[in-house]
């Protein structure tokens, strides 16, 4: 009898001590589910649904609108978009990355206006030109630029970079959020670029125009066949023209030029020698100079 006694009553005490642990673990586990130090890091169906979409929007893609010499060039591992492909619809409007425009200056207009408003920040212009004017009237005036000092004398050949013996470093330069972009697209296709501020920019653009609109204009004017040629046959008339153009930039816009204008634009046409010449694109080369009147310009009115 006092055994049975004895194991009933060690069975009843068994029972409650385990009964309390399980009201403490209990206990516990409800704590610590409505603890706000330890929220739940598993999401709504929907919620993780939003942040995948989120996610993938948030992924820089490279975009190069224009496929022909400068496009083609630098579309490796880019979305290549040709003149028959839609802007708006190819550009995501809430994606980010550089979108490269190498196309001609005519069509900037209508790639800018295509292109979804809040992506236009992202648009990187490499044309040769005076672009001021149009980039201030889009808004655009803070936008990636780059000067192209290389040549691709058609689609497919290997491109000839504007490395000179005055400036071993390279000549194309790029200024803006997306310019350390572009110099390392460039760099995969061992070309340099010089990434630098819109203060250093400034200087380079107007000289690199000055090229364009001096051995261009000069080498038509004279029945060149090549800018090497305008350079070599009519050597004083292109330094006379370089040097009226740096003084008349600089009066109008009140920017220095670094010192040696002459000798860099000449080594680099020693580069490019056999580029041909002509008077294209007026209105975005040659006509800056021309708007500022005989006065400050007196040899390139006399030749144009």
């Amino acid at each position: 009898f006092f055994q049975s006694r004895h194991s009933t009553m060690t069975m009843i005490s068994t029972a409650a001590v385990a009964s309390a642990i399980l009201a403490i673990t209990n206990l516990f586990t409800s704590a610590e589910a409505f603890s706000p130090s330890l929220p739940s890091t598993k999401l709504p169906s929907y919620m993780a649904h939003l942040s995948t979409q989120t996610k993938l929007s948030a992924t820089p893609e490279t975009i190069v609108i224009g496929g022909g010499r400068i496009g083609s060039l630098i579309s490796n591992d880019a979305k290549l978009l040709g003149r028959n492909d839609p802007i708006a619809s190819s550009i995501d409007a809430n994606g980010e990355g550089p979108i490269f425009i190498a196309t001609r200056n005519d069509v900037l207009e209508s790639i800018v206006d295509e292109c979804p408003a809040n992506r236009r920040g992202d648009l990187v212009f490499l044309q040769n030109g005076y672009l001021d004017n149009f980039l201030e009237r889009k808004g655009l005036l803070s936008n990636t630029q780059a000067l192209l000092y290389l040549s691709v004398a058609s689609l497919g050949v290997d491109p000839v970079d504007g490395i000179t013996s005055v400036n071993p470093e390279g000549l194309t330069a790029a200024t803006g959020v997306h310019a350390l972009a572009f110099a390392d697209r460039l760099a995969s296709l061992g070309l340099k670029c010089n990434v630098v501020s819109a203060s250093e920019y400034r200087p380079a653009m107007f000289e690199k125009l000055i090229w364009i609109a001096t051995y261009m204009l000069v080498g038509t004017a004279k029945d060149c066949n090549s800018v090497g040629q305008a350079g070599s046959d009519h050597t004083e008339l292109v330094q006379d023209i370089i040097s009226e153009l740096v003084s008349a930039v600089g009066a109008n816009e009140g920017i220095a030029f670094p010192s040696g204008t002459i000798e860099r634009l000449a080594a680099y046409t020693d580069v490019v020698t056999d580029f041909p010449c002509g008077v294209k694109e007026f209105e975005w080369r040659n006509k800056y100079f021309y708007d500022l009147g005989d006065d400050a310009c007196p040899i390139q009115w006399t030749v144009e």
